[in-house]
């Protein structure tokens, strides 16, 4: 039986701070996305009360994490000390810098035309270079310096989720595999449709007329010919192939549309086989047979 403290010891507190302009609220909507409790611009003397409460035995806060910044004021001279007390066994501190070129800085400043936060009146490079002096100290106790000069906000998602999330929180997009009938017309909501009425039809076959594919016999058939098998190693590899991409684009979710004539037979029993086939390789996936129950 684990201990309290060495339950304690997997909770994650991060702090996220950088240059104005550099992308933190992009960073902190991507740990938002992997179920992290999020708070920008807290309090620079809130953040040991904070990581306390994160720290507690009793606490539902598994993850945190903090965006502190130049707005913070006087107070940023303190964070440096601050985040070398957060390190106790309680809670695994990191520290997660942004920055990015003058040139690009200047840039979006310019894009959203904001003066920087350092003053209205302050020429925006001036603004930048004063910032940069003043959070050397954070940027030399980074655990990660990040350069977005050259990335977008997906790649600057999927960066966060890579080293903050693991393999899992690659694949943490919810897919929908819906069966359906083309007589009753497509899924308005379907993302991708693959028609498989190519297939042989169960329907013909008079010991299978009454069935669907939920029903072993019928998945038997319909498995048992050669291009069924070839299809589904192909589709395999497709969906495999764009779920990933789709994920970098910022999708949360996914509906995979399978048809056949009447929705009871093919397309029923290889979207049971899909959404199975993306259970294994870690993708949240759940099965709607939308006509199933409908008259053929």
């Amino acid at each position: 039986m684990k201990t309290a403290s060495a339950k304690n010891s997997s909770r994650q507190f991060v702090v996220i701070t950088g240059l104005s302009g550099s992308g933190k609220g992009s960073v902190l909507k991507a740990f938002e996305d992997l179920g992290f409790y999020c708070v920008d611009n807290l309090p620079i003397d809130l953040i040991p009360k904070f990581a306390e409460l994160c720290a507690a035995p009793r606490s539902r806060i598994q993850r945190a994490a903090v965006v502190v910044d130049i707005r913070g004021g006087e107070a940023l001279s303190q964070l440096p000390a601050m985040y070398a007390n957060l390190q106790h066994d309680d809670l695994k501190p990191s520290l997660v810098f942004l920055e990015a070129t003058d040139q690009a800085l200047v840039r979006r400043f310019e894009e959203t035309r904001r003066p920087h936060p350092l003053g209205r009146d302050l020429p925006v490079r001036e603004g930048i270079r004063l910032e940069r002096l003043l959070l050397k100290p954070m940027r030399q106790l980074a655990d990660a310096v990040i350069d977005t000069t050259r990335m977008n906000v997906h790649e600057l998602r999927d960066f966060i989720h890579a080293r903050f999330g693991g393999h899992s929180a690659r694949k943490s997009m919810l897919v929908s595999v819906v069966s359906f009938g083309f007589r009753f017309g497509v899924p308005a909501e379907a993302d991708l449709v693959f028609d498989v009425r190519f297939l042989p039809n169960p329907n013909y076959v008079p010991r299978l007329k009454n069935k669907n594919g939920k029903d072993a016999a019928v998945r038997r058939f319909v498995d048992s010919y050669p291009q069924t098998r070839e299809f589904m190693r192909r589709l395999a590899d497709l969906l495999l192939y764009l779920l990933p991409n789709y994920l970098r684009e910022g999708k949360s979710y996914l509906t995979i549309a399978i048809g056949c004539t009447g929705g009871r037979h093919r397309s029923v029993a290889l979207a049971d086989e899909v959404a199975a086939v993306l259970a294994r390789e870690g993708y949240r996936a759940k099965t709607l047979h939308r006509d199933l129950g409908k008259a053929s």
